[in-house]
């Protein structure tokens, strides 16, 4: 039987679980019990794991660094060099459209971008 999970040996067992039945087809026993084993799985994650928040300047940083590129290629979303060296060093802020097109560029979440950056210049 399937309950909330109360503890880390229930939460390891439901995840080994969910490694078991992975590719189970949607609309079948295993596919239910997957989707639910998931779902109970996030809650649990949610209410006992705090991920730490990402700054954002860090994160376009390390996502750079993660494709291979180098800050010359950000100009056509960011601007010219001196833009972008202001920006990753916390001296400017980063515009809406820069966000966008950041988010598509390096595939990372418009909330990690909108977060405040610690560097920040009030």
């Amino acid at each position: 039987m399937i309950k909330i999970i109360q503890n880390e040996a229930m939460y390891q067992n439901y995840l080994a679980r969910i490694d078991e039945i992975f590719d189970a087809e949607q609309g079948t026993q295993e596919g239910d019990e997957l989707e639910l084993l998931v779902t109970l799985v996030k809650l649990y994650e949610q209410e006992n794991f705090q991920l730490p928040t990402l700054d954002p300047i860090e994160a376009i940083k390390i996502r750079l660094e993660d494709l291979g590129l180098k800050n010359k290629d950000l100009e056509p979303i960011m601007g010219d060099q001196g833009n972008i060296s202001k920006i990753l060093k916390g001296k400017r802020s980063l515009t809406v459209d820069m966000i966008r097109g950041l988010s598509e560029k390096l595939c990372l979440p418009v909330e990690v971008l909108i977060g405040k950056s610690d560097k920040e210049i009030a």
